[in-house]
């Protein structure tokens, strides 16, 4: 079978030109005589004629190469601006004064103010054939989406942002939408046209207009607005239950570039109000520079993003322990294909295992530690406190005195907010993990030890965000514990920058507590990603409440009673003052801890709780 070929868009466009060079000939030779037929009333002296003729053919060519310099060609002219406008001007102005040189140069001259009509009438030509195309096409265009299946959009920013990407919505043949009006919070926008597209009102107005206009996506396309700002908008095209994509703030400078396909699809965190994030990168490039770097729990949500971060400092070396094998080596090829000169070592041991860890620090030498392994999910370790303590208590004692030994520069722990006053296991452990930081940090002469606690992170391994999704993707009910039920969140990058600034400014013994906003109501996160996902919560997706689990509470804290905050100068980052303790007793205490848990003691939240007395670790107490 024959296949015929279709023509190629360069063929099109070549033709195309063609075309409209063969139009601006005719509109150049129109305006000589239309100059001579006005100056002359309609009766041209044969005079003039004859001059025309002979250098009419020298102008023709002089005029349509200063249109082709001055890009006319180069435009399809589906869409025409005030900008392109002015730039016909300065052309057919440039070719307005190449005639008067032609003419008087060759003793041809003409009648002064045929110079300044033809002027006139080759702009008026050349740019008014062109608008009408560019106005037909769209009214084609239009009425052909208008019998088509399309997606109706709505546009918030009636910026040079909103503008292109209405423009390219316009102009498209391909893309099966339709701007149908735009929201802007500039009040002496409301009620004028944007590409003949009605400027609704302010945000208080999207709720509204999505029903007026029978809205089926939003583009919010303000990148020079602020992240509250944004966050406010979006939460309200939320309520909507529409489809939402918003520009990233990294277009604010670069509004020429923006395109339809930069537009993204908005995140949970997106929607939530956080405090943003500032860190010193100098400082912390400066000390993680050309050093060795252990991160335990590597493979884990925290411990990978730590990793990424960590690369890009250029350290000396990059060892990354774990326990489970299938993350760890998920992070390796990725480490590998983005930084292939970088010095990296993955080691699969658990942090229990005392020897391996001695033999590890014995060989590498590292002088930065990060210490993220842990067991943390709070109801399983409710069944198995035993595990948890082993695990999180020990392992975290293995490497601090690893680092002891071993004179490392630096070891941080990453604790958690489940660490004050805990209710549960994990977090009494936790707590263990930090008075173990605090009497090593008091032992030490040269390893800095210290500690950073924060909340929840956004899509971290077991996050209630992450079976949130599994739920709703599966068709419902999601599951809440409690309706007031509410907690600290963060997004993963966001924590291990502060994570790595607060190790700059570790000096020995600090609990670094991060500013992590205001506390968010789980069921306002479920109802969030229920409409993220284009449904509606309750109607099309049902919530039920199952009640708090073992070892849960209503509310997190970052701070115990005895503690107090000193500032840092990153005013995200402040230091709880350690609670003075026995820690000869404490190490003691550990000992006994040790061979409790390994002979499988039933009574382990009660042992625990002798050791941190905020715990409460019996539910009738919650």
């Amino acid at each position: 079978m024959i296949m015929r070929k279709e023509p190629s868009k360069n063929k099109i466009f070549n033709f195309k030109k063609i075309g409209l060079i063969t139009l601006d000939v005719l509109v150049v030779v129109l305006s000589m005589f239309g100059a001579l037929f006005l100056r002359f009333k309609g009766v041209i002296e044969p005079f003039y004629l004859g001059r025309l003729k002979k250098i009419g053919l020298l102008i023709v060519f002089f005029d349509i190469a200063i249109f082709y310099y001055k890009s006319f060609y180069n435009s399809l002219w589906t869409y025409a601006e005030v900008r392109e406008f002015k730039n016909i001007v300065k052309g057919t102005l440039m070719a307005s004064i190449i005639n008067i040189v032609v003419c008087e140069l060759t003793f041809n001259s003409m009648p002064r103010s045929c110079y300044f009509i033809f002027f006139l009438l080759v702009t008026m030509l050349a740019g008014g054939y062109r608008y009408m195309y560019q106005y037909f096409s769209k009214v084609l265009l239009n009425k052909k989406k208008n019998v088509e299946n399309i997606s109706n959009v709505m546009i918030v920013g009636a910026g040079a942002a909103g503008k292109k990407i209405a423009r390219e919505i316009i102009t498209s043949r391909e893309t099966k939408k339709k701007v149908v009006c735009f929201i802007d919070d500039n009040p002496s926008k409301k009620g004028l046209l944007l590409n003949n597209i009605a400027i609704y009102g302010n945000r208080n107005l999207i709720k509204e207009a999505v029903r007026k206009f029978d809205v089926d996506e939003i583009y919010v396309a303000i990148p020079s607005a602020t992240k509250k700002q944004i966050t406010e908008i979006l939460n309200i095209c939320n309520e909507t239950g529409k489809h939402t994509e918003v520009l990233p703030k990294v277009f604010q400078l670069t509004t020429d570039e923006i395109k339809l396909s930069d537009l993204r699809k908005v995140e949970l965190e997106d929607l939530l109000e956080k405090v943003p994030i500032e860190v010193n990168l100098e400082e912390i490039i400066d000390y993680i520079y050309d050093r060795i770097v252990l991160v335990t729990g590597g493979g884990g949500s925290i411990g990978c993003e730590l990793c990424r971060q960590i690369v890009k400092c250029k350290p000396k070396k990059l060892i990354i322990l774990d326990i489970y094998e299938n993350n760890t080596y998920k992070i390796q090829l990725e480490l590998q294909k983005d930084y292939p000169d970088l010095d990296l070592d993955v080691l699969i041991a658990s942090i229990r295992d005392e020897g391996r860890i001695n033999s590890i620090f014995k060989k590498y030498k590292p002088d930065i530690v990060y210490h993220a392994a842990a067991h943390k999910h709070v109801p399983l370790m409710e069944d198995s406190p035993n595990e948890a303590v082993k695990n999180n208590v020990f392992g975290t004692y293995n490497i601090a005195e690893a680092c002891y030994r071993y004179e490392v520069e630096k070891m941080v722990l990453i604790s958690s907010d489940k660490a004050v006053n805990p209710v549960n296991i994990m977090g009494a452990t936790k707590r263990i993990c930090e008075m173990i930081i605090q009497a090593y940090a008091n032992k030490s002469k040269k390893t800095k030890f210290t500690a950073v606690r924060f909340g929840n992170v956004l899509g971290s391994s077991g996050s209630v965000v992450n079976i949130f999704k599994q739920q709703i993707a599966e068709g419902g009910p999601v599951t809440v514990t409690d309706p007031n039920i509410i907690r600290y969140f963060m997004t993963i990058p966001e924590a291990v920058l502060l994570v790595l600034q607060a190790g700059y400014y570790a000096e020995g013994g600090e609990i670094f507590v991060f500013d992590m906003g205001k506390q968010v109501k789980i069921l306002d996160i479920a109802k969030k990603l229920i409409r993220l996902y284009g449904y509606e919560p309750y109607k099309d997706i049902p919530i039920i409440f199952t009640g708090l689990r073992s070892g849960e509470k209503l509310y997190e804290e970052l701070l115990m009673a005895e503690e107090y905050l000193q500032e840092t100068p990153n005013h995200l980052i402040r230091i709880a003052e350690p609670i003075e303790m026995n820690y000869q007793k404490f190490f003691q205490q550990l000992t006994e801890l040790k061979e409790l848990a390994y002979q499988e003691t039933d009574q382990m939240k009660e042992i625990v709780s002798q050791l941190v007395e905020t715990y409460r670790y019996k539910n009738e107490d919650v």
